[in-house]
């Protein structure tokens, strides 16, 4: 018994690891964000296991059922329609069910949006905040007032739609001199990434519109370097 955790393609579908097919050609049960989505990847590297559907709408419901069936001796691989399952995706309520049960779960490594993004942004990356989809209503603003203060270079995921004004908000918060990024279609066809400070990316993409999965990465708050302390016994022998 056992609960693979897969991590699949964000773009391009050479990016699937060798292990990830074999796990998925070999596990009893795929459980899929969405399977109309996974049949694509399934099809091109002629993968005929069965899937079922496992999203947030019907997670809540059914984690406990799958759970009791990994227990029963059924192997089990889940995907998300792209990327690392769990991080902004479904999958969180299962896994923390098949623990709980003493179910052995292991996360193959393998694709997630937000690393390349964060490593061709050119802003600091030794130690950052992952952050995912701001709050689009209550408590969006106090976030942001709390994530201003951070020194670290912040990641979220947003919405192509609501890009620009997500952009301005944080202009006001952040200050519109703060460094960021835009990674867009990350590892697809046309994929791009735009550099600049917070008001030159809300100019840029106030003419451009932007199309496609969004990565946004802002800067860290500078940090305000420490006066130095004075040597009292130097001061001493200069009189």
């Amino acid at each position: 018994m056992k609960l693979y955790v897969v991590p699949t393609p964000v773009g391009n579908l050479e990016d699937m690891t060798f292990r990830a097919i074999r796990v998925l050609k070999e596990v009893d049960l795929i459980l899929a964000e969405d399977t109309r989505t996974s049949s694509v990847l399934m099809h091109h590297y002629d993968i005929h296991t069965p899937m079922q559907s496992h999203h947030k709408w019907n997670e809540h419901q059914t984690c406990e059922a799958m759970a009791e069936k990994i227990a029963g001796g059924t192997t089990v691989a889940l995907v998300s329609d792209a990327g690392t399952p769990c991080i902004s995706d479904p999958g969180f309520m299962l896994v923390r069910e098949c623990v709980r049960r003493g179910i052995e779960v292991e996360c193959l490594p393998g694709a997630t949006a937000f690393v390349p993004a964060l490593v061709q942004s050119g802003l600091p990356n030794e130690k950052f905040c992952f952050e995912g989809f701001l709050p689009q209503k209550k408590g969006r603003e106090t976030r942001l007032k709390e994530l201003a203060e951070d020194s670290r270079t912040t990641i979220f995921y947003e919405s192509p739609y609501r890009l620009v004004k997500t952009l301005e908000q944080m202009s006001k918060f952040f200050g519109g001199d703060r460094p960021a990024a835009v990674a867009r279609e990350v590892s697809k066809k046309f994929s791009e990434t735009q550099y600049g400070t917070l008001d030159e990316l809300i100019a840029h993409f106030s003419e451009t519109e932007p199309k496609g999965e969004i990565v946004l990465l802002v800067g860290g708050k500078p940090e305000v370097p420490k006066p130095e302390k004075q040597n009292k016994y130097k001061n001493n022998e200069s009189k």
